[in-house]
């Protein structure tokens, strides 16, 4: 089996600091739904792990959460892709959860889902976190240079070996190509 693990913001849809609180702001970066589209069509599973702390937070509900990746799923359909599942933390950042990216938790619970060794996934994020989170993991990382990911590639504490694109659209030209070879 071929699985990717994406961020949601900032990989796939534009990052937002006041956050994505409702369908009509969720919306998708230039190339990244053709990109999932091309994945699945190549026979990949691609799963979201992403953080949801605006649900802690009080300012969006699930309900709000489920129809934003409603949304993303619908889009990423029309493209001709396919969405395999989306996992949320919903927590705060001073909740202790063991889910909450930075934390490998969500990640782990992906590898029990798959039953996947994690060593040949790669993982697709903006920020510290997310590669930091797949690292641990044992994922592979990519460093999209959309949302975060500009001033994240500056940072000094990058996991070892992790790659660095424009956006998810070259990843998955990366990916696809290496596939080929």
């Amino acid at each position: 089996m071929k699985l990717a693990i994406l961020d949601r913001d900032g990989v796939i849809n534009h990052e937002s600091k006041d956050f994505i609180k409702t369908p009509d702001e969720w919306i998708a970066l230039p190339g990244s739904l053709d990109a999932i589209a091309r994945l699945s069509q190549a026979g990949w599973r691609v799963v979201i792990a992403t953080n949801q702390s605006g649900i802690a937070r009080g300012l969006f509900s699930m309900d709000a959460l489920n129809a934003i990746h409603a949304k993303l799923r619908r889009e990423v359909a029309q493209a001709g892709g396919i969405i395999d599942a989306i996992f949320v933390c919903p927590h705060g950042p001073n909740d202790g959860c063991a889910c909450r990216k930075p934390k490998p938790g969500m990640f782990h619970d992906i590898a029990r889902r798959y039953e996947i060794d994690f060593s040949r996934v790669p993982s697709v994020g903006d920020s510290l976190r997310d590669l930091q989170a797949a690292s641990a993991a044992g994922c592979k990382t990519w460093l999209v240079l959309t949302g975060n990911g500009a001033k994240t590639q500056h940072q000094d504490k990058l996991p070892p070996d992790t790659q660095v694109r424009d956006n998810l659209a070259s990843v998955v030209e990366a990916w696809l190509t290496e596939e080929s070879a």
